[in-house]
Order: C-alpha cells, then sequence, then structure tokens
C-alpha cells in the first residue's frame, strides 16, 4: 500500500518543523543515565531495583541523569510527533479518496 502525500494543514507544518529542530540538535549523551536520582533509605523494594548512588556522587551523577531524561523526552516528543502526522496523513488520504470518488465518472450501464 502506497503511504499517502502529506497534509499541508498548519499543524501538520508546525510537526513537522518541530520533528526537525529536534532532530538537528538530537545527540545520545555518552554519559547519560536511565531513571531518577533517588535519595532513598535502605529498605526491602520488592521486586524493583534500586541503584545506591554514595551521596559524594550525587553532584556529579544529577547532570548525567538530567541529559538521560532529556534524551529521552526528546524521543518520546518525536515519536509523539510520528503518531500525529500519521493520524492526520490518514485523513488526508480519505478526504482525496472521497473527492476522487465524487470526481469518477460512473459507468453506463
Amino acid at each position: 500500500m502506497k503511504m499517502p502525500s502529506s497534509p499541508k494543514e498548519p499543524f501538520a507544518a508546525l510537526l513537522r518543523r518541530r520533528k526537525r529542530q529536534l532532530l538537528a540538535r538530537l545527540q545520545v549523551p555518552p554519559d547519560g543515565l536511565p531513571g531518577s536520582l533517588a535519595l532513598t533509605h535502605r529498605r526491602c523494594q520488592g521486586k524493583k531495583h534500586v541503584e545506591r548512588i554514595p551521596e559524594d556522587w550525587v553532584d556529579s551523577v544529577r547532570p548525567r541523569v538530567v541529559r538521560g531524561r532529556k534524551f529521552k523526552d526528546a524521543i518520546a516528543e518525536i515519536f509523539a510527533a510520528n503518531a500525529q502526522l500519521l493520524a492526520l496523513e490518514r485523513n488526508h488520504s480519505h478526504r482525496i479518496a472521497k473527492v476522487e470518488k465524487v470526481r469518477k465518472p460512473r459507468p453506463k450501464g
């Protein structure tokens, strides 16, 4: 099945422009860390795995966690824009199909 042409609505243009901006500045942080920096007391966490960070490391680890979170948020925003653009493309193709169906001459029979 052929992908439909891109919709030209202002919202679609805004989404495409935002995606380009994010992709242009997106770089995998080489020292980025997943998750969050949680200062917790040692206690049973059930199945949840919590990595303990020594207090004297907190100031050096926190920026790495922030870089990891910013990267993850940018990827999530790009994927959300892709999903919205796909929905717009689907709606756009339905409108085009309806117009073509109306324009198409009916066979004489």
